[in-house]
């Protein structure tokens, strides 16, 4: 079983995108378990202090240290991999996730306001991760997307495993990720628009040829930066 233990101090977000698809199913099979841990409960003083203003100046707060640690202490195991979810992380993705699957446990702790104080991501955490070059709000959403992304590569969860294999960048052998090729079903003629005929050829080889380069293809249209090292 994985665990995913979530820090933030907006608990609430997560009643809603924990309970559905791979993540409730991940759950419901005992395959993973999810725990909220809001941040306000680990300060000590009467107004449950967690940020403050930067030091050298400058706009916006900046989370405090103290609780972070307090509540990734409180629950941290042995080997657990600590997350912190920043815009200055390193980019998250589908290799990422599934090296994440072979935890015992992930702390997923939410960045809010101008940032988190560095300590935490120099002294506690084992990696620090943006899901993209974009600014959010918080973490919270950003947390949301690993846990999916994660539990879609832990055995069991997925009813046909072999498909997730196949998704978009998940080609462990590839010497370049491509995007996945287009898929289309009933019915063949839709407003005139007809399914490639290679696709109800029957021909298989013919097929996997098609797929190949329709995903070439998509990938050169839509992610021409995957393609830099060819």
């Amino acid at each position: 079983m994985v665990t995913f233990d979530v820090i933030t101090i907006f608990p609430e977000f997560f009643n809603g995108p924990f309970e559905f698809g791979v993540i409730r199913r991940g759950r419901e099979k005992g395959l993973i378990a999810t725990h909220i841990h809001d941040l306000r409960r680990f300060t000590e003083d009467r107004h449950r202090t967690v940020d403050d203003r930067p030091f050298g100046g400058g706009e916006g707060m900046v989370l405090k240290p103290e609780p972070i640690f307090r509540a990734a202490e409180s629950v941290r195991k042995e080997f657990a991999e600590v997350v912190v979810l920043s815009a200055s992380g390193r980019r998250f993705n589908q290799a990422e996730a599934l090296g994440q699957a072979k935890a015992d446990q992930i702390i997923l702790i939410c960045g809010r306001y101008e940032g988190i104080d560095e300590r935490v991501v120099e002294h506690l955490a084992t990696a620090e991760l943006s899901i993209g070059d974009y600014i959010i709000s918080g973490g919270e959403i950003a947390a949301a997307v690993i846990v999916d992304a994660v539990t879609r590569y832990i055995p069991g969860v997925v009813g046909k495993e072999q498909s997730v294999l196949r998704d978009s960048f998940s080609d462990p052998e590839a010497l370049h990720p491509l995007l996945e090729h287009p898929h289309y079903t009933r019915p063949a003629d839709f407003r005139g628009w007809n399914v490639p005929e290679v696709l109800i050829s029957g021909d298989h080889d013919a097929v996997r040829r098609w797929r190949e380069e329709a995903a070439l293809k998509k990938t050169e249209r839509n992610r021409p930066d995957l393609l830099e090292k060819l």
